[in-house]
């Protein structure tokens, strides 16, 4: 079973707009990061996002890209601060492959949590549209790749 763990794409400030929704190069990176997972063959059955407008908006992105049929709805528990230890046991037993859309710090120290048994370890370095793949195999999780949208993307559009 394969865990993809995305930070949300880039969002405009709170002063713009208290909701904060993808700013327009959040859009263009999470597209990227799409196309790339969609070219790469990655499907997945289920896709988890906070609830928060950056969150739902950066999943709905990646849905149509990998899960064009699958589930996508927001869930509790994923927060910024939220603890990363009840997440991590569920997901012990998942049988799906699942995408989970979220924030940071949360997103982290899942990843770290999952694949060194510290939270605290600083295993990945997110930055917005960044996606981590760990797969589960037998009872342990390793981690399989990560990607960044400032790896390839045309950042020369910032706004």
């Amino acid at each position: 079973m394969k865990l993809y763990l995305l930070q949300h794409g880039a969002a405009v400030a709170k002063d713009i707009d208290p909701e904060r929704p993808l700013s327009k190069q959040g859009n263009h990176d999470v597209a990227a990061i799409a196309g790339i997972l969609r070219h790469a063959g990655i499907r997945i059955d289920r896709i988890w996002h906070s609830g928060k407008r950056r969150a739902e908006q950066t999943a709905a992105i990646l849905a149509r890209a990998v899960a064009p049929a699958g589930i996508v709805e927001p869930i509790d528990g994923i927060n910024p601060n939220d603890s990363v230890v009840a997440f991590a046991e569920d997901a012990d037993v998942w049988d799906q492959d699942t995408l989970v859309v979220g924030h940071l710090p949360f997103m982290a120290r899942l990843a770290s949590l999952l694949t060194t048994g510290n939270q605290d370890s600083d295993i990945v370095s997110y930055s917005p549209g960044s996606i981590v793949c760990v797969e589960r195999r037998a009872s342990n999780w390793t981690l399989c790749w990560m990607l960044s949208p400032g790896l390839f993307a045309d950042r020369s559009d910032t706004a």
